[in-house]
């Protein structure tokens, strides 16, 4: 059975991609724009206090950064 996707904040969303090799190329308002100096793709975090991340949201932010469920929590 696959783990099931964590609920965390925004901003923790966002540390866990940092200790991959994501950066914070910008912030669109609430959004932080995580960029991968090797990959195409970019992830769009939104960081709202006081709110999580919703479930599909960040499990497709995971697999668009070529993760598992799994590595993702053990980041957190």
């Amino acid at each position: 059975m696959p783990n099931k996707v964590p609920r965390v904040s925004g901003k923790d969303a966002v540390s866990a991609f940092l200790k991959v090799g994501y950066t914070v190329d910008r912030i669109n308002g609430s959004h932080h724009i995580l960029k991968h100096p090797q990959k195409i793709e970019r992830l769009s975090i939104p960081v709202h206090a006081g709110k999580t991340v919703g479930v599909g949201l960040l499990s497709r932010q995971i697999k668009v950064a070529g993760m598992t469920v799994e590595q993702f929590t053990e980041l957190l």
